[in-house]
């Protein structure tokens, strides 16, 4: 039991895995959620860029990061 986390039997490549495919992704997503909430946009992008973000969890908190944080109003 030394080599598992409780009684699942999750080792190295497990925990690796989960927190590849679950965690960095789920973190990414929060991020660029409160990013575009705490942020000021032109007309109706806010609410386009959330869309984006929700509907396309890993590959829209992606977009947003590199296009979308160029297009706050400051």
């Amino acid at each position: 039991m030394s080599d598992s986390i409780l009684a699942f039997k999750i080792g190295g490549p497990e925990i690796i895995l989960i927190l590849f495919f679950g965690i960095v992704p789920a973190g990414l997503m929060i991020f660029s959620l409160l990013d575009i909430l705490k942020s000021r946009f032109k007309g109706n992008a806010k609410s386009v860029w959330i869309a984006i973000v929700l509907l396309l969890p890993v590959l829209g908190a992606l977009l947003y990061l590199l296009l979308g944080r160029t297009k706050k109003i400051s």
